[in-house]
């Protein structure tokens, strides 16, 4: 933690279990107006990723947030981190290291999506996914629902070949339904990244941006060595470890984008 970015708790956020495509998790939920579903990076439902949700309520957004792993509101640690991804890592239900894969989980998020979509205003709702989860908001933009879709670090398929640093995260039928949506139907997607982070390699976004063209947006932060923003190279988490709650500077900014990106598609 770098002792300048966001934190809450979850005090005021109401939980309740969602079952579907076979899968049961605890879903938070808290605020009023437009859906934004908020998937969790690992290793869960912390302290940041809470942050970020306070944040969207403020701007006027009703946001939830599945609990697929780990302990929500328990900080963040190195040991806690690493032992949620080892679990991850052979679950079925994420299929970590495949290329071409149709998830479990993301016909669980679809679930969600609709769901969330039918009870609030708007044309549609938002995801965001961040890290692990961060190729699910593109497999959520599979639902006609979704018309915001946030890929935030993208880390799936872990990238340990050259074929797995350049797939998107989801199998091929699913992301030609993505690319024909953003062809024909107005999704745009939205992509962050640093930009020495070896966890997303540049060839994910190429691979993205070719397809989707002009329904990619990409932000970069520069976090090569001596950076003017301050961003270590190992930076990773754009809206929540590396926030800095500083007007002007390029993590804030790009806190701002992610949300006038939504506001521009799911207000009327």
């Amino acid at each position: 933690m770098t002792g300048t970015e966001s934190a809450a708790d979850l005090t005021g956020w109401s939980r309740s279990p969602f079952t579907a495509a076979g899968l049961t998790h605890d879903v938070y939920e808290k605020g009023t107006g437009p859906g934004v579903v908020l998937v969790p990076e690992v290793p869960g439902v912390h302290p940041g990723v809470l942050a970020l949700g306070e944040h969207l309520v403020r701007q006027g957004f009703t946001v939830a947030i599945p609990s697929p792993f780990g302990e929500p509101g328990r900080e963040v640690s190195a040991g806690y981190a690493l032992g949620t991804l080892a679990r991850l890592c052979v679950s079925a239900e994420f299929r970590a290291f495949a290329t071409n894969a149709r998830r479990p989980f993301a016909d669980h998020l679809r679930a969600l999506v609709r769901e969330l979509a039918a009870r609030t205003p708007g044309p549609g709702v938002g995801v965001i996914g961040m890290c692990f989860t961060g190729g699910f908001a593109l497999a959520a933009a599979v639902d006609d629902a979704v018309l915001a879709s946030v890929i935030s670090q993208p880390t799936l398929p872990l990238p340990v070949s050259g074929a797995r640093k350049v797939d998107p995260g989801l199998s091929r039928a699913e992301f030609d339904t993505v690319v024909r949506r953003g062809r024909d139907s107005g999704l745009c997607v939205l992509g962050l990244r640093f930009s020495e982070d070896k966890l997303v390699p540049p060839g994910r976004f190429a691979t993205l941006r070719r397809h989707l063209g002009d329904a990619f947006e990409v932000i970069e932060l520069d976090s090569s060595p001596g950076n003017a923003a301050g961003f270590g190279r190992a930076a990773h988490s754009v809206l929540t470890e590396e926030l800095r709650e500083v007007p002007g500077h390029p993590a804030h900014a790009a806190r701002e984008r992610v949300v006038d990106f939504l506001r521009e598609r799911l207000v009327p």
